[in-house]
């Protein structure tokens, strides 16, 4: 159930950053409150980002802050990368892969430091 709330979490986060990305064209137009206001997709992704940030309070009540926390970060860094790479066909380098590549190892190393502890 841990690891479940972390993936939710994760998910939940990438899909609230990549929908505050698609909710505009071009930047957002702050001087207008009701677009704003009538912005589903803006709307969508603050539900979503509760949803992560319910889903992380109660992981690292479970886990040790120093585990669930990079280990929800990064892997939110890397799924938004790769959403940003296939869904909205942004740039994509080598330098890319392996940074993505680094978080991922980071990732399995302290997922497996907790559960040898």
């Amino acid at each position: 159930m841990t690891w479940l709330l972390i993936v939710i979490g994760i998910i939940a986060n990438a899909a609230a950053s990549v929908l505050v990305k698609l909710s505009s064209d071009g930047p957002l137009d702050l001087s207008n409150p009701m677009a704003l206001a009538t912005n589903g997709r803006l709307w969508l992704a603050a539900i979503s980002y509760g949803v992560a940030f319910l889903a992380y309070a109660a992981a690292v009540t479970r886990l040790p802050l120093n585990v669930a926390h990079p280990i929800a970060t990064a892997g939110a860094i890397v799924l938004v990368g790769l959403c940003s790479a296939l869904m909205i066909r942004e740039a994509f380098t080598p330098l890319h892969w392996l940074g993505y590549g680094l978080l991922l190892s980071g990732i399995v190393v302290l997922a497996f430091t907790r559960a040898s502890a």
